[in-house]
């Protein structure tokens, strides 16, 4: 087994939610992000300590593919079917929790420009792996995961609830047939 893939994370765990329970679904993202990025981190320390092995170059792939293709569309989700009945709401907290979640996604996309190239090459074991590509990684990986400190929390806590409330189980259906939709035409 995998040096870098076997560590138990405690306290995670990966919830069967489907289209059917769209906000579940959403959530249950949060953990699979979360595993992601205690990945990268791990990752991280691995490349410090015992360099650019097929171990490394598995997760690099793993963590790549994961933000790669389900962030992009968990963006579009939220961006589709949460925030709008946040902005909708006419409450002011509610509208700003709605515009950090956009402004969130735009530093996020941003961060991926830094971080994506590199952990795709480091996946590639055609390309060579320098350690000096370390520490420009490791600065990405900071702010990857510490924008996603703040945004999971803001999103459990306030925004998905929020929302929830404020759609019925029809809009919920709808919701949900959208986003299997949105994926089946990728």
């Amino acid at each position: 087994m995998s040096v870098i893939s076997n560590v138990q994370l405690p306290g995670l765990r990966s919830p069967q939610a489907g289209f059917e329970a769209p906000f579940d679904l959403l959530s249950a993202c949060h953990e699979r992000v979360q595993r992601s990025l205690d990945l990268l981190g791990r990752l991280l320390v691995h490349l410090r300590d015992r360099g650019c092995d097929d171990d490394a170059r598995s997760a690099a792939h793993d963590v790549f593919r994961y933000f790669a293709i389900a962030g992009p569309a968990h963006h579009v989700d939220e961006e589709v079917h949460v925030l709008p009945l946040l902005e909708a709401s006419r409450e002011p907290a509610l509208a700003a929790a709605a515009r950090q979640i956009r402004d969130d996604h735009v530093q996020m996309q941003l961060i991926w420009q830094r971080l994506g190239p590199p952990l795709q090459a480091l996946a590639d074991p055609t390309q060579a792996w320098s350690p000096a590509a370390l520490e420009p990684l490791q600065a990405a990986a900071k702010d990857f995961i510490a924008i996603h400190a703040r945004h999971v929390p803001l999103e459990d806590e306030i925004v998905f609830p929020a929302a929830r409330a404020r759609s019925s189980p029809v809009m919920q259906r709808a919701m949900g047939a959208e986003m299997a939709a949105r994926r089946r035409a990728t």
